[in-house]
């Protein structure tokens, strides 16, 4: 008598096998909240929403008038379009891609038009004079400024976070609402103003916010009003220690970006508030540092970046 008890299992676990692999077929969402802000007579600064974790988004494709013009990693959701034409319009898209290959829908369309052009403009608009922020959740903040002045007229106002740009707001803006960011994190921000020939002015004051930890994610880690002071061959920062429900010994110190050192306060020398450490230096005097330390908590990990200082070390 034929078996085929063992061929029909063997059908249905190829059958099974075949289920489970199947394709990724499913395209992502298409990417929401797209703004686009002339930066000059040249060019347009464009910023999205980040996609939702579930979407497994692994890239962005910008569409100007439906042809690619940039392509970025997941973690980007701005770019700065350049090479246009001045006084011409544009009509800006952006698609979601997966790692499947599987691309979105455009997202909604946004239009702008480029200033003219501003002959042999070489002189930069004026810092704003003031600038604050606070907290607006977990991962928001909304960041103002006072206005510029410029000689031809300013074309945007540009935020940077840590030396970066992260966001561009409009030539009439005096506040702008930034997003994205993480709980209990100090973040420290500074304006520059722009006008039609990219020239941009100085930095305006610098202004640190601090996100409150996220639901449910206990007091901050971070700590607080970091402050350095260089003097002959030395450095001294103060800050003060989080409150971490114990006495923190130990804090991670980054200078320029890298983790240098661990600062480790002695039994019965631990700071429960304001804490102090001295530097010995040895780089040049003109040499340029931004130092930004961290916590380690009692559960052995590292906390919330305190604000970052820039400091000149003297001779």
């Amino acid at each position: 008598m034929r078996r085929t008890a063992p061929t029909l299992a063997l059908c249905l676990a190829v059958a099974a096998l075949t289920a489970c692999t199947s394709p990724d077929t499913r395209p992502p969402a298409a990417p929401a909240g797209l703004t686009a802000q002339t930066g000059s007579a040249t060019s347009v600064h464009v910023m999205w929403d980040a996609a939702p974790e579930p979407e497994g988004v692994s890239g962005y494709q910008v569409l100007e008038a439906g042809r690619l013009v940039r392509e970025l990693p997941a973690e980007k959701t701005m770019v700065d379009v350049t090479g246009l034409s001045p006084q011409t319009g544009y009509a800006f898209t952006v698609r979601a891609l997966d790692a499947a290959g599987n691309l979105s829908a455009p997202g909604p369309e946004v239009r702008v038009t480029t200033p003219a052009a501003k002959a042999e403009d070489r002189q930069a608009p004026t810092a704003p004079a003031s600038t604050t922020a606070r907290a607006t959740g977990p991962r928001a903040a909304w960041v103002a400024w006072s206005a510029s002045t410029d000689d031809t007229g300013v074309t945007a106002y540009d935020v940077y976070q840590g030396g970066v740009r992260i966001h561009t707001a409009e030539p009439g803006a005096s506040g702008t609402a930034l997003s994205g960011l993480q709980p209990d994190t100090v973040y420290t921000f500074t304006v520059r103003a722009r006008d039609g020939a990219d020239n941009s002015s100085p930095d305006g004051p610098a202004v640190d916010v601090t996100t409150p930890p996220a639901s449910g994610g206990g007091p901050g880690t971070a700590p607080a009003e970091l402050t350095a002071t260089a003097s002959p061959g030395t450095v001294t920062l103060t800050w003060t220690a989080p409150d971490t429900g114990r006495p923190t010994s130990e804090y991670e110190l980054y200078v320029n970006g890298r983790a240098t050192t661990v600062i480790q306060f002695g039994a019965g020398a631990v700071p429960s508030g304001r804490a102090e450490h001295r530097l010995t230096v040895t780089e040049p005097a003109g040499t340029v540092w931004a130092v930004k330390l961290r916590a380690r908590l009692p559960d052995g990990n590292w906390g919330a970046f305190s604000a970052e200082r820039s400091i000149t070390l003297m001779g």
